[in-house]
């Protein structure tokens, strides 16, 4: 059977002026289920009963239609695109093909504009056309070769307000920063490194943008130090302020916060008052 969106192994079964047919000779294949190779892809000597590896798309007047060429995917799975326009209906990207993909606007999870890259998987749409998505989460992979407090490189995808910032490590594995981490200014779109906090039994990571505690605390009293110089050598609030606050003004969660004051505080370098810090 002759795949919209796949490589497959096809059988010349025909050849004509402007290239050859191919079919699926196989077991489960129709022998008259036939798709054309354009007779400038067709190899040299290419003879009947010889088998091709083709790559089956929908060309600009909607015809199925066979390629030699090799393309960044396949249907089910990610890679990274540059966009060429924004349209009505969506954003289209570029391939090694001639026909742009459509990303619909549905399909987005975040703006895009012309010349940007982003991570799309493949799919075939309602009406049988090859198209592609930004929501890639099903496609990820969750066998990643990661383990805890390994540096790895993302990309993000998609941030959803009650869970985190998704990113592809490799732009192929699964990965999360759960909401409680600090991100900053990180959005869609961004590539990131990061730390793996975790590996979840079903293979999914959990990430960080800080080092392990020990390490960022040493950190984080630096950034404290110069934030309070800053702000005139006062802080106008402590560590038992509202985590929320804290992690506006400063990145970090509660306990982080915490932990960098009571590093200052221990070298005599701040004074902790009932409503603030001050340099010493």
């Amino acid at each position: 059977m002759i795949q919209l969106g796949e490589r497959q192994e096809l059988t010349i079964v025909k050849k004509v002026d402007f290239g050859v047919y191919l079919a699926d000779t196989g077991e489960g294949g129709n022998p008259e289920d036939r798709v054309l190779l354009p007779k400038k892809e067709v190899p040299k000597e290419a003879k009947v009963g010889e088998c091709l590896n083709v790559f089956i798309y929908r060309d600009s007047m909607d015809r199925m239609i066979a390629t030699i060429r090799e393309t960044e995917f396949s249907v089910g799975e990610v890679a990274v695109l540059k966009v060429k326009e924004v349209g009505k209906i969506g954003a289209f990207l570029g391939w090694k093909l001639e026909k742009d993909l459509l990303l619909p606007f549905k399909e987005q999870t975040g703006k895009l504009q012309e010349g940007q890259d982003c991570l799309v998987a493949l799919y075939i749409d309602k009406s049988g056309r090859l198209c592609t998505t930004m929501k890639v989460y099903p496609y990820l992979r969750t066998d990643s070769p990661y383990k805890k407090d390994d540096r790895v490189e993302g990309l993000v995808y998609e941030v959803i307000e009650n869970f985190g910032m998704f990113v592809a490590v490799d732009n192929c594995y699964c990965g999360m920063i759960p909401k409680r981490e600090p991100t900053g200014d990180v959005k869609v779109g961004d590539r990131i490194t990061a730390r793996v906090a975790g590996v979840l039994e079903d293979g999914k990571l959990t990430l960080s943008l800080r080092e392990k505690a020990y390490i960022q605390m040493g950190k984080d009293a630096e950034k404290l130090i110069e934030m309070i110089k800053e702000e005139g050598g006062r802080l106008p609030f402590n560590d038992k302020a509202d985590p929320e606050l804290i992690r506006n003004a400063t990145g970090m969660s509660k306990n982080e916060f915490k932990r960098a004051v009571g590093n200052l505080y221990k070298q005599r370098l701040i004074v902790i008052e009932p409503d603030g810090i001050k340099l010493v």
